[in-house]
This record gives C-alpha cells, sequence and structure tokens, in this order.
C-alpha cells in the first residue's frame, strides 16, 4: 500500500489535512481520558472505530495523535498493536512507523515543504513542531 498515496486521497475526498476532521466523516470513536504511558491507541472494538488520545497532550500533539491513530485504523485494522507490544514477543515497530509516516503525509503537504526547500531537517523541525525523525519521514514522501 502507498501510504502517501492513501493519506492524499483522504485530503482530496474531505478538502482537509485535520484528522480529527476526517474521522468525524468516518464515523470514528474519539476518546479524550487520562493515559498512562501511551499518547494514545486505535481499538476495533463491536464494529466501532475508537481512537483514545491522552487529554493532556498539546493541541498539536493531539493532532498528531489523531492522525497516527488513524494510520493504524485504514493500515493495521486487524493488528491490536497494544496486545502485541505487551503480550507477545513481536516487534511492532514497523507499524508505528508506517502509521508516524501516514501521520505526517496526511499533516504537512509537499506544498508545505516545497515553500522551504532550502530547508535543513532541523529549520522544517522547528517550524512545524514535529521531530526529526518525523520529519525524515516526510521528506522520504516527498515528490
Amino acid at each position: 500500500m502507498n501510504i502517501k498515496r492513501l493519506a492524499d486521497s483522504l485530503v482530496r475526498k474531505y478538502n482537509t489535512r485535520n484528522p480529527f476532521e476526517i474521522i468525524s466523516h468516518l464515523n470514528v470513536i474519539v476518546v479524550f481520558y487520562p493515559l498512562c504511558r501511551v499518547k494514545g491507541f486505535y481499538q476495533y472494538f463491536q464494529r466501532n472505530n475508537i481512537i483514545y488520545i491522552d487529554e493532556s497532550l498539546s493541541d498539536q500533539e493531539k493532532l498528531f495523535v489523531c492522525a497516527h491513530e488513524l494510520g493504524h485504523m485504514l493500515l493495521h485494522k486487524k493488528a491490536n498493536a497494544i496486545f502485541m507490544d505487551s503480550r507477545t514477543q513481536l516487534n511492532t515497530t514497523k507499524y508505528e512507523i508506517e502509521a508516524d509516516r501516514f501521520a505526517m503525509d496526511l499533516l504537512l503537504s509537499d506544498a508545505d515543504i516545497e515553500e522551504h526547500l532550502d530547508f535543513s531537517t532541523a529549520q522544517f523541525s522547528r517550524l512545524f513542531g514535529y521531530n526529526k525523525k518525523l520529519i525524515e519521514l516526510r521528506l522520504k514522501d516527498f515528490n
């Protein structure tokens, strides 16, 4: 699956890069709750898509976590990553990187990047407020 193509198709379909607006069209339940040790997680329960987000996060962090969990919902619906992380020895790093890539492809457009082509990764990180590893993931998908 082409992660950037999926993110771009959602942006075109719903005319927004805001993950909260997109999930409202997809009838996803969002629960803000004080979470311990995680910023958020996705759950498919009784035919409902549910995204849990730590209520103490900043607005910027909530946007990223929502986009990240939306990525899990679309890319890994049948994978219970929390169960796999906590109860098995399976490495879920691949799923997390894919969800991070989806989130960054959704949140930052190619046009955002094109405006600042002379910027370093560190400068992009400061400008957009995401850590350098996330910016590096997004730059890999820049067309």
